[in-house]
């Protein structure tokens, strides 16, 4: 990963549309070798893919909530990931070290539909014996960009 690279890489996460002309013109190269260079790192999955951020208010879903969740010994985790995985409101599903197993990101509504997919989804599926839920009431920081250097 060169410096160029690494300038490509600084725009398009904050400006994933951005046209390769523009970043042509903010780092001094021609739009043909931005576009190789884009090129290359989708190859190499350096890109993975672009995505479009959405407000969360706009498809009332402001209530973030984390939850742990804690397996059942002798039950496939891989299985009760897989379960957790499918679920819309579920953001991300993280295997994690420690008493939990899995450290779960979840978008509802309010606190009503938090409950009710509780009860109704996550405490059904087979091999979960215990759950914590955090519902989140400030974020001062949310992001996917990674660091880079």
């Amino acid at each position: 990963m060169d410096k160029t690279n690494s300038k490509i890489l600084h725009i398009l996460q904050d400006k994933a549309r951005i046209p390769n002309v523009e970043i042509s013109r903010m780092i001094n190269l021609a739009p043909s070798a931005v576009l190789e260079r884009i090129r290359k790192m989708e190859q190499q999955e350096v890109i993975q893919g672009y995505e479009v951020r959405l407000n969360p208010a706009h498809f009332n879903c402001k209530l973030i909530s984390f939850l742990m969740v804690d397996v059942e010994p002798g039950q496939s985790s891989e299985t009760v990931g897989d379960e957790l995985s499918s679920i819309p409101e579920v953001q991300e599903v993280h295997f994690i070290s420690g008493d939990d197993s899995y450290l779960v990101k979840l978008r509802t509504s309010d606190t009503e539909a938090l409950n009710d997919l509780m009860t109704s989804c996550i405490r059904k599926i087979p091999g979960i014996r215990s759950t914590r839920t955090m519902p989140v009431l400030a974020t001062h920081k949310e992001t996917t960009h990674i660091p880079i250097p």
